[in-house]
């Protein structure tokens, strides 16, 4: 594998980084009577990270919190039967800077935050940014979409890598090495996404994208490992040397994700970025360790807001 080291920061940096800060943060749980979602608050809330504002019916939420071993201490209750909704209000009115999705559907809490009127619209698309870290390589990497658009358009990608190099920029890289990802390193019309690579690529090469150094279509292999490159003959600024892959479709960027879950040592977390403020998004099924680990990413993300 490659021994290059990006910049981007391990999770332990970003536990170090919301351990130092002065002030804790309120953070508004869209469905919290989830026992993990409690748990991560409750650690986050310890460790001086967050003030937690959990929202949801209250008959639900204090039973689930008790059946887990969970105090409520120091958590703010919000009894609302439209947790999303009722999250979001909170972010309009002024009492939290981020969101958490709890156990809510993502179609519900995208309503919310998309609502026209009481939403949280900034006129970017919404989408999912996670940081994936593999201790064992030494390798941290950002993902993108990997969970809102389907099949983004050209347009949308660009919307979508503007946010990946945001986010990587706040996480300390100033200037990105962006994978175009695709099932093969040859342009074919067959295979829009390669097209879209490539277009991509020449944006890039002719410095109307801000931020980043893109290189596509590549492969999974060749963003990831530089002796993919060698062993295909292949070159380039950002083989074996990814910050940024950018996903051809929501299907390619769900199944790698849940691959590297399930088969790989690593540590992920994260953000929906588009939205009026960072929230904090992961499956329904993930565990603790990701909730509190996206809660550091935001955190962070939240810090380098102008």
């Amino acid at each position: 594998m490659a021994n290059h080291i990006t910049t981007l920061p391990d999770f332990d940096t970003l536990y170090r980084a919301a351990d130092d800060r002065r002030a804790c943060v309120p953070v508004a749980a869209a469905g919290g009577a989830e026992p993990t979602v409690l748990q991560a608050l409750r650690t986050a809330c310890d460790r001086g990270w967050v003030a937690p504002i959990v929202v949801g019916r209250e008959a639900e939420v204090r039973p689930s919190a008790e059946a887990c071993g969970v105090s409520l201490d120091g958590f703010t209750l919000l009894d609302a039967e439209e947790p999303a909704e009722a999250a979001v209000a909170a972010v309009r009115a002024g009492r939290t800077r981020m969101l958490m999705k709890g156990q809510v559907a993502t179609p519900a809490l995208l309503r919310a935050i998309l609502d026209p009127e009481r939403g949280l619209r900034t006129g970017r698309m919404i989408c999912q940014v996670v940081l994936m870290e593999i201790p064992r390589d030494r390798r941290r990497f950002l993902l993108a979409d990997t969970g809102v658009t389907i099949k983004p358009t050209l347009q949308q990608k660009l919307d979508i890598l503007q946010s990946a190099v945001e986010v990587a920029q706040r996480l300390g890289v100033p200037v990105s090495r962006v994978a175009a990802l695709a099932a093969s390193e040859s342009v074919s019309a067959a295979m829009p996404e390669t097209v879209h690579a490539a277009e991509l690529q020449r944006r890039s090469a002719t410095g109307e994208l801000a931020g980043c150094v893109v290189q596509g279509p590549l492969s999974f292999d060749l963003a990831y490992a530089a002796d993919a490159g060698d062993k295909k003959r292949l070159q380039g600024p950002v083989i074996g040397t990814a910050d940024v892959m950018l996903f051809p479709d929501l299907a390619s960027a769900n199944l790698t994700v849940k691959a590297i879950m399930f088969t790989a040592e690593c540590r992920f977390g994260g953000v929906l970025c588009g939205a009026g403020c960072p929230v904090v998004f992961m499956s329904r099924a993930d565990s603790t360790a990701t909730r509190l680990n996206s809660l550091a990413l935001a955190l962070r993300l939240a810090e380098q807001e102008v």
